[in-house]
Order: structure tokens, then C-alpha cells, then sequence
């Protein structure tokens, strides 16, 4: 029989004639035979089985090997015995070697006919200890799902005892060597099946003896932590493990992980980086939550570095499944914590924004489920983003008109979000992260790490180094180790013009500046630490003013310092004007007057519908009528003029005097008045800023204040009537009166404070008033002369009076801006534009190059954006636009410097002075030689840096083949509905 079988398989009949006559063979099957015929046809068809060279010849060997075997049972068992077995897995069979997949499904047809005999435990045990030995072999997937087929219809075979824990940990061994060497779709589904199958093998372990998984998960995370290139990097097929470790173990095995010492920190940081590769595998379940719970459980043992090291590192990766339905749902669940936690830097964030509107843009004309879902999580995650790290509109702007159809979480969903998933404390490790960032900004300025909450000082701090007359002041302070607080500044400001690093941590001056009401971080004033700190300055020069050398020696081009000067502190000079408030008495036209010093004014903004024309000033020198009538009125007569009292010391009183009244408009030059909005259904404006809206509407009149309104309502008279009638010391009653201020002395840099947040009655809270105002480039200040100061002024700068006084009309540059993000006084964030003064480029800008008035011509010079370690080119238009584009971004302090109007030198011999003052400056040595110091440490890190990022880069496995974007032939859709159908629960 064995000789007709073999005479018909090389006959050359057809297919179909040939089945006939196998077909006869196999019915022949059940007749007595002996043992030698039987064992002939065992080898025939055993021939066939394995070295057909076709399917029909295979399938016409297994066949008659299970007819025959079946029929004659005890001369199958003799001939499938434990020396043949042993062979086919060692050697092979003829010229096929031991690892083929044919000998594993020969062996599972022949245990069919044996399991039940008496030799079968000896061969059940034969085939454990060889099954083990294959694993240890490192055998393909396609021999390993060979395997697992074999052990899912014969558990007998899987390894027992403590074997199993070492079938398990070489089995994961194995699996982690798994490698699809083929971009053939066919070849990839056959790929993921494959590997399917051979995990499966550890589950149907895994459920008979849970013993035998915390070994397997240990052996799991030595392979997935040692460190590897190229091919030695562990497969992404080992994600197909996790989904079969029960997640009631997660908590233990984490907690055991993270408070593992002999862990390294390099050791979780490969396996946490790894493990974020797992997210490509597709259709893998619990693989997000295993990554989450690691990243939890070492922000749990302040381990933060490594979070920052992952985030930083793999969140590009991350965000890139998201255009893949087939592993989109971890992906997101992933990159919202590592978004949402990662906090104390935009940085990760940022890193993503030139993708948003591509993926936005997909998801949207993907029209599914999946595409819908996530739009609404990424819009959401986007938002919060945004609200926390203010501060950026160049960047921003793309990613909010993508966005622009989809719903804006509430401030309340947003601080929620903002605050379940962040770091409990990160200041230590905010070093871990600066290396990533670029050698220099292309600005070549410096910024300043935001050691949390500190925004309110970096904003502060690059406004005054803006400020170049006081920076250069404070640099050539010398030998003044009294002045603690102005050693750490000029040390601060040093750094930041020297150093070689983008960024530097200003912890040192935090600690010596912060005022001690202030809660290290917590979110804080801008103006109130301005403030806070001129004074403290001011206070420390004046305490110490013996020890000071070289502050009262130089000469700045426009005037700054004069013989009247001396004895004055450096803060006054850059800072310090003076004011003069007076009180008229409209009963007996008594004034009582009060000088005050100031640093800065604070400018409350306007009701809605406030005029503010024929704002006038109170001059001595003009006749008042007794009775004057309302503040827009002018006065016409002038009693006689008492002589001042003498100011007490500690407090200056009121001073008595006859009145006299002027106008004195405040000019502006060169601002931009009106702006298109942009994205204002996303963004209405506040109901004041509505009303104005509307009154501009109703009657075309301008809809937003500038700063000159402000100042003008500022200096305008205010009615002291009702509950708030002035007590006249000259009428010995309380009597309605007239309060004015006007300025008396022009600070060198003015700054101007506006007064944003109120106090609301309704909620009893602090709340922020967003309207916008606009900012001009130019700015005329009228300041009061006295008569003996005329003749050392030049006459068309003045208004002259008939008594003797008159009004400069000073001209201010804008400098800097400090913006406060953010939608009330309790949270938001501050920034700075600002352009840097050089000798007269203000003049020259402003004048233009026919000597004209100023006007637009002032916006080409170079404007700055510094946001805490950011810092970027900007512009005038974005200085003016902000509250426009952002509304909840607004202008809160500014910087304006006086420009030079009065001086006796030629320009050109100003432009001479300014530029030798504006040299590199002469350091102390002790300051010059610790920046160079620190220079060189950074250079070093960057070379270590370089070379981490370079192992890096190199260890990183390269997208999955299966989810690599195929270019028009919607390649990518049809594999993840292939890839789908592969998924075994």
C-alpha cells in the first residue's frame, strides 16, 4: 500500500484523479495489517506530511498518517515514540531543519493518537523539558505561535513546577527579540498574529499559577531597562504581554518598582521611555494605564527629573499616534498627563504646537467616533495648555484659528484639570530640563527660570534690565559689599548680559527681594514686588550712602544727573518724580497743597462714557473767579497768593496757598488707536468693553482708552462733595472742595501702573478689568515749572504765564510692557515686551530722518518678547494687538524713558556720550571671573548633553512599520481595520 501511495503522489495524473486514489488508500485504512506495513505507510505518509512540496501532497500526508494511526493504534504509538520525537526536535527530519513550524504541527497530529496510552506521560514530559529548551533558543514568532498552538491543545507540554517560571521569563526573553522584517501589509498582519499567539502563552500560564507572574514582570523590566542600540533594543511585541497581568496587581508591582534603591534612575527612565514605545503596538489593552501608573508612582517618590527626561524626550512620539485610530485611545491617555503634570515649563507643550493644526485638520475630515472624540480631548487639553503658559501669541496664534469651531472648556473645568494631575514639588529639578534648550535664543538675550509662580519677578527683572540707563548704572557699582540687595542685582543683570546660557535660575535674588507678606509659590503682584523693591533699593543705598563709589560720576546723555542731583539715590534719579497734590476750598478759594515723591503713578481706568476734555490744572499764576462752576469750566480771577507752610518731618502737611487754574492737555504721538478683532466669538470682550462697544456703535466715537486718557483722567480735577467734603482749615469746616494733582518733576523712566483689578460687592472677590487700552510709543507729559527754573529751559518746551509759571511738555519713549494673562487677580501670569534704549535711537526713530514730529516710524525699532526662559523677536503690532488677539492678556505696567529735550551738547556730541557709556562694562572681577567660570560649566554640559541626546536618538526604535503614513492610498485606514480584526480577548 505504502508503494501504490508513493507511486501515485509522483505520477503525473491530475490533482483530482490522485485524490480519488488517495481516497481509496485512506478507506483501506481500517483492514488488519501487520507491523511492517503499518510502519511503512507511517513513513510514507510521514514522508509527505513534512517534505511535500506542495499543499496537496501535505495535506495528503497528514491525512493517511491519521487514518492509519487511527486504525492501528498500538503501531503508531511504537512508531511515535520518545528516540523519534526527540530526533525530529533536535535534528530535524531529512533535509528539514529542527525549527520548522511543520515538525511542531507534525507532533500535534501524532500526540492526538498517543495522549491516552501509557507512554504518553513520558513523552508529555519529554516535550516540557524541550519546549522549555526551545524557548531558551530564542525561536521567530512564527515557531513561537507553532508553540503556542501546541501548548493550547496539549497543557500537558507546558513546563511544570518552578520550570514554569523559567519558561515564562525565557518565553518574555524570547518575545523581546521578535522583529518584522517585511513592509508587505499581508506580512505585517501575519506578523501581529503571530505575536499574538505566542503572548497568549503566558496568559494560559499566568492563570494556572499566579505565582509565576511577579518573576515574569521582574524579568519584564530587567529587559526593558538595560540599556541597548540597534538591534539589541527590546521589541515593541513585549507590549503584547501587559494586557495579561491582572490589574489588581498593578498598585503592588508599581509601589515595588518605585521604591526598588537598587533601581537607578537611568535604569526607570529606559523602561519608562520603552514602555511610551509600546503605544504603537496595536489593540493592546491596559498598556496606557500601565504607563500612567509608573509615571505616577515615581512622581510619588519625587523622582521628577525622570518624568521630565520621558516627557521631554517621547511626547512628540506619543502625539504622533494620535492620527492612528488604532492605537489613538492610549495615546491620548498619555499625553494628557504628561501635558497636564508637566507644568513648570512650556517646553513640552510648545514642542507640539506645529503639529496641532495638521492633526486637528485630519481628525476632522476622518468624520468617526474615534476622530470626533478625541477632537473634543484635544481641544480641551489645548485650552488649559494655553491658560496656563501665557504669554505667547506669535505661537499661539495658528493653533486658536484651528481650533476656532470647537467648544472652550469653562475657567473652572480648566483649573480643574490643571490641578488633578500636577507635580506635587519640581523646583529641584528644573536643572534636569535646561539643557534641552536651545544654546541661545537667536535674540541673544537671556531669560530667567520660573521657580514656580515666579513670573511676577521675571517680568519685573527684564523690564528694569531693559531699562539700559539703570542697567548700566546698577553694572558700575563698585565696592559696595553693604548694599547686599544691589550686589545680587547687579550680579543678576550681569549674568543676564554675559551669560552663555539661555536661561538662569534668579533663586539667589527671590530669596534677598521677596517681600516677607509674599508666599513663596504662590501667585503674586508684579507692581506691588516693583514697588517692593525699588524701595527697598532706594533704602539700602540711603542707609549705606558712605560706602558708595562711582554712582554719582558718570554723565548720561540727556540730562539725568545735574549739581542739583548729588546726594540723591540711584533710584531716585532713574525713577523718582515728584507731584504736587492741591485741595481748593470752593467756599474761601483757600488751596492747600502737598508735595509727594513717587516711582510710579497708578492710573485707575475711566467709567464707560466718562469725558475727559477740558481737564485742567491748578496754576498760581493765573487770576480765578470766586465762584467756580463745574470742573470743565475755566476760572477768570486770582486772589492774592499766601506764603506755604513749613512740612512737618515725618509727614508733609497740606500747604495753604491761593488758587489758579490751566489747561494742560497730555499728549500721545504715535499709537495705534484701532485693531480688527480677532476670534471674538471665542473670546468675547468684558462687559465694560461691550458697553463701549456699543456707545462706539451708537455714536462713532473711539471705543478703547489710551494711556493719555488715562493720564488725563488721572490729572483732571476730582469733586470732593457729600460724605467726602474736604475739612478747609481756613473755614474750620467740612466744605465741598477741588482735589488736583499735577506733576512737578518728570521722573527719568516713568512707569505707569494701571489700577486693573477692583473689588467686586456682588461676589466679594478681587475681580480684573480687561478692557483694553492702548499703548503709545510716544508720550507727552506736561509738568509744572516753577519761575526760577524758566531760564535754564528752552522756551519751546514751555507754555509761558503771565506770573511766572509755566509747563514742560516732556517727552517719553515706551520701553516696556508687562502683560498680566489671565482672567482674575487670584491666578494668571505675567510677561514683558520691551526694546532696549541705545544713546538716542528713540530720538532718531521718532523724529524720522527729515527731523519731522514722531509718528509710526517708531515701531521698526526692535521689540522683545520675554516670557520667564523664553525669549523671542517681536513687535510693536503685537505689543498694541495683545489684549485684542488674547482679552484676557492685558497691559499692566509700563516703562516710558525720557528723552532729551533740553540738553546744551550738540546730538552728535549726545550720540558720542551714549555710545562710550554703552560699552561693555568693566565688571567686578571677583562677577567677571564667576560668569566666565560658569560659562565654561556650561559649555561642558552642553558636550554632555550632545552626547546623551546622541546615545539617545540612536536607542530610539523607529516607527512600526504598520504605522508608517502611506501617501494617497489610504493605506494607513485599511491596515488599522486589518490590524483590528487580529485582536484576541
Amino acid at each position: 500500500m505504502d508503494r501504490i501511495l508513493d507511486a501515485v503522489m509522483v505520477s503525473p495524473h491530475s490533482e483530482a484523479v490522485k485524490h480519488g486514489m488517495v481516497r481509496r488508500v485512506i478507506e483501506s485504512a481500517p483492514q488488519p495489517l501487520d507491523s511492517p506495513q503499518c510502519w511503512a505507510m507511517y513513513e510514507v505518509s510521514t514522508k509527505l506530511f513534512l517534505l511535500g512540496d506542495s499543499e496537496f501532497k501535505r495535506d495528503v500526508g497528514r491525512e493517511v498518517l491519521e487514518a492509519f494511526a487511527q486504525h492501528h493504534s498500538q503501531e503508531f504509538e511504537q512508531f511515535f515514540n520518545m528516540k523519534f520525537v526527540l530526533n525530529l526536535l533536535h535534528v530535524g527530519y531529512g533535509p528539514l531543519g529542527k525549527r520548522s513550524h511543520q515538525i511542531f504541527h507534525y507532533i500535534q497530529t501524532g500526540l492526538r493518537f498517543v495522549a491516552d496510552s501509557p507512554s504518553s506521560l513520558d513523552l508529555f514530559h519529554l516535550l516540557q523539558i524541550e519546549v522549555l529548551r526551545i524557548v531558551c533558543e530564542r525561536p521567530g514568532p512564527k515557531l513561537c505561535a507553532r508553540v503556542s498552538k501546541l501548548l493550547s491543545l496539549y497543557p500537558q507540554c507546558v513546563p511544570s513546577g518552578n520550570l514554569q517560571t523559567v519558561f515564562c521569563q525565557q518565553l518574555i526573553l524570547s518575545i523581546s527579540h521578535f522583529q518584522c522584517k517585511s513592509d508587505g501589509d499581508d506580512e505585517i498582519l501575519k506578523f501581529l498574529e503571530n505575536v499574538t499567539k505566542a503572548s497568549g502563552m503566558l496568559q494560559g500560564v499566568w492563570r494556572n499559577n499566579v505565582a509565576a507572574i511577579l518573576p515574569s514582570l521582574k524579568e519584564l523590566f530587567i529587559v526593558i531597562s538595560s540599556p541597548g542600540e540597534g538591534d539589541s533594543v527590546p521589541s515593541n511585541a513585549l507590549a503584547s504581554v501587559v494586557q495579561y497581568v491582572p490589574l489588581e496587581l498593578m498598585d503592588a508591582v508599581v509601589r515595588n518598582l518605585t521604591n526598588d534603591k537598587n533601581i537607578s534612575d537611568a535604569q526607570m527612565l529606559t523602561a519608562i521611555s520603552r514602555m511610551v514605545d509600546w503605544l504603537s503596538w496595536p489593540l493592546t489593552r491596559n498598556i496606557d494605564k500601565w504607563i500612567l501608573a509608573l509615571m505616577k508612582g515615581v512622581a510619588t517618590v519625587n523622582k521628577f527629573r525622570i518624568l521630565i527626561e520621558v516627557t521631554l524626550m517621547k511626547i512628540e512620539q506619543v502625539f504622533s499616534k494620535l492620527f492612528y485610530p488604532v492605537v489613538r485611545q492610549g495615546a491620548v491617555s498619555v499625553l494628557s498627563y504628561m501635558l497636564l503634570s508637566f507644568q513648570q515649563s512650556p517646553e513640552a507643550f510648545h514642542l507640539l504646537l506645529p503639529q496641532i493644526p495638521q492633526l486637528i485638520s485630519s481628525l476632522t475630515r476622518e468624520e468617526s467616533d474615534s476622530g470626533r472624540g478625541c477632537l473634543v480631548q484635544l481641544s480641551q487639553l489645548i485650552h488649559c495648555l494655553i491658560f496656563r503658559f501665557s504669554g505667547f501669541p506669535d505661537i499661539y496664534e495658528p493653533v486658536l484659528g484651528a481650533l476656532k469651531d470647537l467648544p472652550v472648556p469653562s475657567e473652572n473645568r480648566i483649573k480643574q484639570l490643571l490641578g488633578q494631575n500636577a507635580w506635587a514639588t519640581q523646583k529641584n529639578d528644573l536643572a534636569s530640563y535646561c539643557h534641552r534648550l536651545p544654546a541661545k535664543s537667536d535674540t541673544g538675550k537671556t531669560g530667567l527660570v520660573n521657580l514656580g509662580n515666579t513670573c511676577y519677578m521675571n517680568s519685573v527683572i527684564q523690564a528694569l534690565f531693559m531699562a539700559s540707563d539703570f542697567r548700566h548704572r546698577v553694572l558700575r557699582i563698585t565696592q559696595c559689599d553693604a548694599l547686599s540687595l544691589m550686589m545680587k542685582l547687579q550680579s543678576l543683570f550681569a549674568f543676564l548680559e554675559r551669560s552663555q546660557r539661555p536661561t538662569i535660575s534668579p533663586e539667589s535674588f527671590l530669596t534677598a527681594s521677596c517681600p516677607p507678606w509674599f508666599n513663596l509659590g504662590a501667585q503674586q503682584d508684579c507692581s506691588e514686588y516693583l514697588k517692593y523693591l525699588l524701595d527697598r533699593l532706594h533704602e539700602e543705598e540711603k542707609t549705606n550712602s558712605n560706602t558708595i563709589q562711582n554712582l554719582s560720576c558718570l554723565s548720561i546723555a540727556g540730562g539725568i544727573e545735574n549739581s542739583e542731583s548729588t546726594g540723591r539715590t540711584m533710584i531716585q534719579k532713574m525713577f523718582g518724580g515728584k507731584m504736587v497734590t492741591r485741595i481748593r476750598c470752593l467756599r474761601c478759594e483757600n488751596i492747600s497743597w502737598r508735595e509727594e515723591v513717587f516711582t510710579d503713578l497708578s492710573l485707575a481706568l475711566p467709567p464707560p462714557r466718562t469725558s475727559l476734555s477740558g481737564s485742567f490744572i491748578i496754576d498760581p499764576a493765573q487770576p480765578v473767579v470766586e465762584e467756580i462752576g463745574p470742573s470743565s469750566q475755566r476760572p477768570t480771577s486770582k486772589p492774592q497768593r499766601q506764603a506755604p507752610q513749613s512740612p512737618s518731618k515725618d509727614k508733609k502737611p497740606l500747604k495753604q496757598e491761593e488758587p489758579s487754574v490751566r489747561v494742560v492737555p497730555v499728549e500721545t504721538i504715535g499709537s495705534i488707536e484701532q485693531v480688527m478683532p480677532y476670534y471674538s466669538d471665542e473670546y468675547p470682550k468684558s462687559n465694560s468693553m461691550s458697553a463701549v462697544a456699543s456707545e462706539e456703535q451708537a455714536h462713532g466715537t473711539e471705543a478703547c482708552r489710551s494711556i493719555a486718557d488715562l493720564l488725563n483722567y488721572f490729572l483732571s480735577p476730582e469733586m470732593l462733595t457729600g460724605e467726602n467734603k474736604y475739612h478747609c482749615q481756613k473755614c474750620s469746616a467740612l466744605r465741598d472742595a477741588e482735589k488736583v494733582v499735577e506733576v512737578t518733576e518728570g521722573p527719568h523712566y516713568l512707569i505707569l501702573t494701571l489700577l486693573r483689578f477692583s473689588f467686586d460687592l456682588g461676589t466679594m472677590r478681587r475681580r480684573k478689568i480687561s478692557d483694553n487700552v492702548s499703548i503709545p510709543l510716544v508720550l507727552k507729559l506736561p509738568v509744572r515749572v516753577s519761575s526760577r527754573e524758566q531760564g535754564c529751559i528752552s522756551a519751546g518746551n514751555l507754555e509761558p504765564n503771565p506770573g511766572g509759571s509755566a509747563y514742560e511738555s516732556l517727552t517719553y519713549d515706551l520701553c516696556s510692557v508687562v502683560v498680566h494673562s489671565g482672567v482674575s487677580s487670584e491666578s494668571g501670569h505675567y510677561y514683558c515686551y520691551a526694546r532696549e534704549y541705545v544713546g538716542s535711537v528713540f530720538e532718531k526713530h521718532s523724529r524720522g530722518s527729515t527731523g519731522a514730529p514722531a509718528d509710526q516710524t517708531t515701531s521698526e525699532s526692535q521689540w522683545f518678547l520675554f516670557n520667564d526662559n523664553r525669549v523671542s523677536y517681536s513687535s510693536f503690532e503685537s505689543v498694541s494687538n495683545v489684549t485684542t488677539y488674547f482679552p484676557k492678556d492685558t497691559a499692566y505696567v509700563m516703562f516710558y524713558r525720557k528723552r532729551p529735550c533740553h540738553q546744551t551738547e550738540s546730538e552728535s556730541e549726545c550720540i558720542s556720550a551714549a555710545e562710550n557709556l554703552y560699552g561693555e562694562e568693566p565688571l567686578p572681577k571677583q562677577l567677571s571671573e564667576e560668569i566666565s567660570k560658569d560659562n565654561m560649566m556650561y559649555l561642558q554640559e552642553q558636550e554632555r548633553a550632545a552626547r546623551y541626546s546622541a546615545a539617545s536618538s540612536s536607542a530610539m526604535a523607529g516607527s512600526p512599520v504598520w504605522l508608517r503614513r502611506q501617501r494617497g492610498d489610504g493605506g494607513v485606514g485599511q491596515r488599522n481595520q486589518e490590524i483590528q480584526s487580529l485582536h484576541c480577548p
